[in-house]
């Protein structure tokens, strides 16, 4: 169990029944996931699972939509031609 508890804090909570009975296997011990699996549920040892993803963006708004003036065509004759920008948040 001492091991089991171990391998959890080092993984941050993220190996569940199958991992953690092959890093148990790599330690030299002869274990099985049956009984891995057991001695987590009893012990309270569970997965952390990541968050749903949230979406942030709402297309669905009245604010006006610059037109596509240059299509994807970002090749220019000269220098000066063509300009663009991006507009990055975080």
């Amino acid at each position: 169990m001492v091991h089991i508890k171990e391998q959890s804090r080092l993984s941050l909570g993220s190996y569940g029944r199958p991992r953690m009975t092959e890093e148990l296997k790599e330690l030299g011990l002869n274990v099985g996931h049956r009984p891995v699996g057991r001695l987590m549920r009893e012990n309270g040892i569970r997965v952390e699972r990541s968050k749903k993803y949230e979406v942030t963006t709402d297309s669905n708004h009245a604010f006006n939509i610059a037109p596509n003036l240059l299509n994807r065509d970002f090749s220019a004759d000269k220098p000066n031609q063509k300009w663009v920008r991006d507009i990055s948040y975080v």
